[in-house]
């Protein structure tokens, strides 16, 4: 998928007034996703995406901020933190409210979703916690819906203490 054509889409389903403001929700969702996912990961998912996509993703990656252990635990695990502190990182790099910032990566997951290898997807989306998962496409989330199911699926466990 070319760039426009993932912030035109992001655009239309986040009913943003804009390509500009498509673009911020876009580059911020990508900063935090990547934020919270392991490094190797985040750096897959730069791979298959448009070369102005995944120069947010491979800065976030790259960044040197922290002590080398820090640095160590979010390249082999990500930051920790919920879907409070998701909404509250892309507000904060669009300076949106969080309920638009929610609106906006719901918007982009169901976008991303449709752009990128569903296996890499579904590492993605395994890794995040149950709160951020929320935000992804219905047809996802029923999916995991069933795999959190009264008998738990394969890992359901793992990825709620993520």
């Amino acid at each position: 998928m070319r760039y426009e054509e993932l912030t035109d889409q992001v655009r239309t389903r986040a009913r943003l007034p804009d390509r500009r403001s498509a673009e911020r929700a876009v580059r911020a969702t990508l900063e935090t996703l990547a934020e919270r996912i392991p490094g190797g990961l985040a750096a897959h998912l730069a791979a298959q995406l448009p070369a102005e996509a995944a120069e947010p993703v491979l800065r976030v990656t790259a960044s040197g901020r922290g002590s080398p252990e820090e640095r160590a635990y979010r390249r082999d695990h990500g930051e920790r933190f919920g879907l409070t502190g998701f909404a509250g990182r892309i507000a904060w790099r669009t300076e949106r409210t969080e309920e638009e910032a929610l609106r906006e990566a719901s918007a982009f997951f169901e976008v991303l979703d449709a752009a990128v290898d569903p296996e890499l997807m579904e590492k993605v989306y395994g890794v995040l916690p149950h709160d951020i998962r929320a935000l992804l496409p219905e047809a996802r989330a029923d999916v995991d819906a069933r795999d959190d199911g009264p008998t738990g699926g394969a890992g359901s466990a793992d990825r709620e203490t993520q």
